[in-house]
């Protein structure tokens, strides 16, 4: 199973998502370290383990703040650990904003939250080339998105089951929602995100055969130490 540690930055530093009240997010208090810089964020989680990818989640791109975005922390991120692979979710909703990527060497993730038609998300896959990871976002009141992005022969390779509702709340991973997800699966990796609190959720999530799991607050809370993630992995 892959493990992705989850970075979500907001007017320039590291916050706190918790059940997708993003009016809520405050900076990150980590048991890793007392910083909220992403470098410092990110240097804790390869203390921990040799991570292959982070996943960032840009909230001032996806709700278009006067912040707009936090790229230069990313190019940041980028020079200082420049064999990380990202995955980056940018809010991206047409094509023109696809132009942000150019200067970043990154693994582009729509979301289905940014949306407001199947004929976007096709446009941004035919200029992708398919070369993105697709978040189906599961908020606190439902799925948000493209009703055709639940059918299966509109998947890329990399699928997210973004339950948003349980991100950091501590309560579990939302096992029905994925469990719907795997069911249709076919040669896609499901990766689970939300809810996770330590190694049984992992192992609970392995033995459905989840392609892999997105992770923080178990990371910043220690309940994920680099034994776990071997063992996991």
């Amino acid at each position: 199973m892959k493990i992705i540690p989850v970075l979500d930055l907001l007017n320039g530093v590291v916050v706190h998502a918790k059940k997708g009240l993003r009016a809520q997010y405050l900076p990150i208090e980590s048991q890793l370290t007392k910083s909220i810089d992403a470098t410092d964020i990110v240097k804790a989680f390869l203390d921990i383990y040799p991570f292959e990818t982070l996943y960032i989640a840009d909230l001032d791109a996806i709700q278009k703040t006067a912040h707009a975005n936090n790229f230069n922390e990313i190019k940041k991120i980028q020079h200082v650990f420049p064999a990380l692979n990202i995955w980056l979710d940018a809010g991206v909703n047409n094509t023109e904003d696809l132009k942000f990527f150019k200067t970043l060497n990154i693994l582009p993730v729509i979301g289905s939250e940014n949306l407001q038609n199947f004929h976007t998300f096709s446009l941004l896959n035919q200029a992708l080339d398919g070369q993105f990871s697709l978040s189906l976002d599961f908020m606190p009141e439902g799925y948000q998105g493209p009703i055709e992005l639940l059918h299966e022969n509109n998947w890329p390779q990399e699928v997210i089951a973004m339950t948003l509702a349980k991100v950091g709340a501590n309560t579990g991973v939302d096992l029905a929602t994925i469990q719907t997800l795997l069911a249709k699966k076919n040669h896609h990796h499901i990766y689970a995100s939300g809810g996770i609190r330590g190694l049984e959720d992992l192992y609970q999530l392995k033995e459905l055969n989840v392609h892999g799991a997105l992770v923080a607050s178990a990371l910043h809370n220690k309940k994920m130490m680099h034994h776990d993630i071997l063992a996991i992995a």
